[in-house]
């Protein structure tokens, strides 16, 4: 029942309704003691020949009234609790996702999709029907018990009532056992479910790699025993799930058969009227509901329990990259300054990053290169503050980036990543994406300078092309020039392109940086590249060799060394001549 606890801050926000909701299932368990009473009096009434057919319709049209107004009452309640159970869930939603936009790729890379997938929606989904069945449950079995029970003892026989309530103690014990085990099965069932749900994310999104490899079986094997897993788990919380209703079965039968038994004795030494007994046995009948109920409100409530804990250690996992307190609400502008004594993942020991001190004034182009896994992306991850360097700062226009509010640093800046990821949208939704009031001209023009219009023309519905997820109905170099023409349309001060060219040939890549170079003079722009033509006409150069600068100036003073710069560009375009030469043959 802790779990009521856990969610009072919910209960007292929506106070009234929820107050107005218990306070009508009370009278809808008071309104529901009248008619086992008319019944006992119409069974005295025949008993004693006392009972006439108008007596009868009197009656009659009474319980029919009563009817009518339970009706009501049980419309209002189910508005007024689940209702707000509903708009809980909602909430408990909204807090999941504005919680991980909140959290730094740190927190996603310790975490799966799958996971966090099933938070959002089975565990949602448990908690929801805790704030909606439990809480009814919890009130109704309540109410309607001790209304049932008082009724029995002061109005009729308080012996009899004592005799039907022995058995309950059984229940008690059962459903408190029950509810343990319920909880821990219930929690490995969840976990289970989770394991599921990644790996079929997984294999929805990789399954292109799966058909290649020809790991369709495999994979299908693999999936049978996690679904396998989760049924034998669910099927754990099912066995105890079972054992309530017939525990619960077996002490309303006992108390039935007591009832009977000693209220026969009760009659026959007169102590007792037929028509008492009659409603005492209505009443009993009655009872069945908060027994049954209270079997099934530990059922829900552990169900509720193990999911909160789940959705609750979640939410508490604290952000590692936040405001400063009196962040400056501005966007960042001037040069960029990198000055990082060392720097290495939460995760890893040995530094990424160590000793980079580089400058790149406004409107300068900085290239970037290196070996894979030379820190080329962690520069930029840095500056982005998807991580904080411990060890130095990053600085923009003099002040470090962490003077400054989160949205506005990254307002000024446009980012292609290397993974170029599109959204299930039209052509013209993704380049719109950062800025969704743009026009159809804007759009056009950014997707000229990212190379791009002419492909997109080339499509039977044009810029309203639906994409498919992830961009699935396009090639790897259309993804990549529709990324660019989307940071393009942003027209930041800062451009990031991160190794966002190696799909496109080399003409198209040309075109795209002249047309960058044109239109966007006086604004920095940073790239990183593996294609070293691509930063050929760069303001600055740095060369990274396991996170160290190790060479540095523009091209021409880069060729004019003997070093790493010099033999890659060469090499480079001694491949490409040979490409060229062959492609002609």
């Amino acid at each position: 029942m802790s779990v009521f606890l856990d969610l009072m801050w919910y209960f007292k926000a929506h106070k009234w309704k929820y107050l107005s909701g218990i306070l009508v299932l009370v009278v809808i368990s008071l309104v529901n003691l009248i008619p086992p009473q008319i019944v006992g009096m119409l069974v005295n009434g025949i008993q004693r020949h006392t009972l006439t057919p108008s007596l009868v319709i009197e009656w009659g049209v009474i319980i029919i009234a009563i009817a009518l107004f339970l009706y009501i009452l049980r419309y209002v309640w189910r508005i007024l609790l689940f209702g707000s159970a509903v708009r809980l869930a909602t909430q408990l939603r909204n807090q999941l996702y504005e919680h991980f936009t909140r959290m730094s790729p740190e927190f996603y890379h310790e975490r799966r999709i799958g996971d966090l997938m099933a938070h959002s929606t089975n565990d949602i989904s448990a908690i929801e029907q805790t704030a909606m069945q439990g809480i009814m449950t919890f009130v109704d079995s309540i109410a309607t018990g001790l209304a049932v029970i008082l009724t029995m003892a002061i109005n009729i026989n308080w012996k009899l009532t004592i005799v039907a309530l022995l058995p309950l103690p059984l229940v008690a014990w059962s459903s408190s056992y029950y509810g343990r085990l319920m909880h821990e099965r219930f929690t490995k069932a969840q976990a289970a479910f989770s394991d599921l749900n990644d790996r079929v994310q997984e294999n929805i999104s990789g399954v292109r790699v799966i058909k290649a490899f020809g790991q369709e079986e495999v994979e299908k094997e693999n999936f049978r025993d996690l679904s396998q897993d989760v049924v034998n788990k669910n099927m754990s919380v099912a066995r105890i799930d079972a054992l309530f209703d017939p525990t619960i079965t077996l002490v309303v039968g006992i108390s039935f058969f007591l009832t009977i038994s000693v209220g026969a004795v009760f009659v026959i030494h007169r102590s007792l009227t037929i028509g008492q007994l009659t409603t005492f046995t209505m009443y009993l009948g009655q009872l069945v509901w908060p027994m049954l109920a209270f079997g099934w409100l530990f059922n829900i409530v552990e169900r509720g329990h193990a999911s909160y804990d789940r959705v609750r250690t979640l939410l508490a996992t604290p952000a590692s990259i936040t405001d400063r307190p009196n962040a400056v609400d501005e966007v960042p502008s001037g040069s960029i300054q990198f000055a990082i004594g060392a720097f290495h993942y939460p995760t890893q020991n040995a530094p990424l990053l160590k000793a980079i001190d580089v400058v790149v004034e406004p409107g300068q182009t900085l290239g970037i290169v290196g070996r894979t896994g030379s820190g080329k992306t962690t520069l930029f991850k840095l500056l982005l503050r998807e991580f904080d360097a411990a060890d130095g700062a990053v600085r923009i226009g003099g002040r470090s980036i962490t003077d400054y509010r989160l949205d506005r640093l990254r307002e000024g800046m446009a980012y292609v990543p290397q993974d170029h990821f599109l959204f299930s949208a039209t052509i013209a939704e993704n380049i719109a994406f950062a800025r969704p009031e743009a026009s159809l001209e804007e759009i056009q023009l950014a997707a000229e300078v990212a190379a791009i219009h002419d492909d997109i023309m080339q499509f039977p519905a044009g810029y309203a092309t639906m994409v498919g997820e992830r961009g699935v109905t396009l090639s790897g170099g259309q993804k990549q020039r529709i990324s660019i023409a989307r940071a393009i349309l942003v027209n930041a001060d800062i451009l990031i392109l991160d190794d966002c060219l190696s799909a496109v040939d080399a003409k198209t890549e040309q075109s795209i940086l002249e047309a960058l170079r044109a239109n966007r003079t006086a604004r920095t722009t940073l790239i990183a590249t593996h294609r070293l033509s691509t930063i050929e006409h760069a303001d600055f150069i740095i060369v990274l060799d396991e996170g160290t600068i190790v060479e540095q100036g523009t091209h021409e003073e880069l060729m004019a060394e003997d070093g790493w710069y010099k033999d890659m560009y060469q090499r480079q375009q001694l491949e490409s001549l040979v490409e060229q030469g062959g492609a002609a043959r």
